[in-house]
């Protein structure tokens, strides 16, 4: 798999989100020769209705670096623009297209995949927030090399790290993004002196992180606090948790669990702690509709919840 006598690599970058742009600002800081960016195309949204460029779209610029939008690979035209660049590799991180099997051989080294999981745990869509929920104590970010499957590509590179009571689905997102900016620098290095290979993925410990849906946020308290309390920490900032009360719908930015017995869903004290399946939560950190974060004590002293109120 080595490229011989290089010192940099002629390289496709292919992303979207905010996730992928500080993989993207590595490699160029590093001396890797971007030849060209691939990401999703601009799409309308916002007030009046204007276009917006992804992240990767807008980094790509601010480089100088030739910006590709296909909407997909199925035509001859785009899979031969693609293998007319002549590449080593392309990297791959949260595109968000399916790449077949033309687009993956194409480039010498093929397509290096930066995954948010500790494969072959939590492939697809959705691994840094799920990880969080389900209660996995470590994350990390897999380097693999591409196939034709969802995320099932052999392994070059892993690095790791772990989930505590204070990991967000932000700070997991941030933490995750400089891990695969370090790692890929390393894979890359070690690909062109030809001292890396690729691992199968195991067969054992396979899970599918779908992709999230914003009505996931709206809480449950009939679940145990615990539950909950991860829900609102892999929500933070998005899709958000939240429960309706007095036809609002209150976000929950923080919580801390409490050991508490009552109803689910009723408001246990003048400190906005309610109750659950099991145990209870005290909320910590709130944001209503249009407003600005906010502490409980501000909220209360706008917004009362009365002992007993129950919310939805």
């Amino acid at each position: 798999m080595a490229v011989e006598k290089k010192t940099k690599l002629r390289i496709a970058f292919m992303g979207t989100p905010e996730f992928a742009v500080p993989i993207l600002e590595a490699l160029v800081s590093v001396g890797h020769e971007i030849i060209c960016v691939y990401t999703q195309p601009p799409r309308t949204g916002g007030r009046g209705q204007k276009e917006k460029k992804t992240p990767i779209h807008i980094r790509a610029e601010k480089f100088g670096i030739n910006v590709r939008v296909p909407k997909d690979f199925r035509f001859k035209q785009q899979q031969r623009a693609f293998a007319d660049l002549n590449i080593d590799c392309a990297v791959v991180v949260a595109y968000g297209l399916i790449l077949p099997g033309v687009i993956l051989t194409a480039p010498k080294l093929g397509c290096l995949n930066i995954h948010a999981s500790l494969l072959p745990r939590w492939r697809g869509a959705a691994p840094i927030q799920r990880a969080i929920l389900t209660g996995d104590e470590e994350s990390g970010v897999t380097i693999m090399q591409m196939d034709e499957g969802l995320d099932t590509g052999a392994m070059l590179m892993v690095g790791r790290v772990a989930i505590t009571r204070e990991t967000t689905g932000e700070s997991l997102h941030n933490t995750l993004s400089e891990i695969g900016s370090s790692l890929i620098i390393k894979v890359l290095n070690a690909l062109m002196e030809g001292k890396i290979w690729p691992t199968d993925q195991p067969e054992d410990g396979v899970t599918y992180a779908k992709k999230l849906e914003r009505s996931e946020g709206h809480i449950d308290w009939r679940k145990p606090a615990e539950d909950i309390e991860r829900l609102i920490r892999a929500f933070t900032p998005w899709p958000g948790s939240w429960f309706e009360v007095k036809g609002e719908r209150i976000k929950i930015l923080s919580a801390q669990v409490k050991n508490i017995d009552g109803v689910p869903g009723t408001v246990m004290d003048d400190k906005l702690t309610i109750s659950c399946g099991v145990d209870g939560l005290q909320l910590n950190t709130v944001q209503r509709a249009g407003k600005s974060p906010m502490t409980v004590a501000e909220f209360l002293r706008g917004f009362k919840l009365p002992i007993g109120t129950v919310v939805n």
